[in-house]
């Protein structure tokens, strides 16, 4: 379990450095890994919690954060 939630967490950076590199978000590299690494997180407690997600946890890890991406920016854009 522990290598899965560090497994999670560095997909999750990559993710987020990823998406900054390539212009998807433009918060910043710091902030946009952050925010994945916080929906991974989150998503890695659900799936543990109520089994809710895809068979593999690095295909949750993923889902989580782009999803986190999409939404954690643009809730706060005015």
């Amino acid at each position: 379990m522990f290598l899965t939630l560090m497994g999670t967490v560095v997909i999750a950076g990559i993710i987020g450095y990823g998406a900054e590199r390539s212009g998807f978000t433009s918060n910043g590299i710091l902030p946009s890994m952050i925010i994945c690494i916080g929906g991974a997180f989150l998503f890695f407690f659900v799936r543990l919690m109520f089994g809710i997600g895809f068979s593999t946890p690095g295909w949750n890890a993923i889902a989580a954060s782009v999803g986190a991406l999409i939404v954690v920016p643009f809730r706060w854009r005015r």
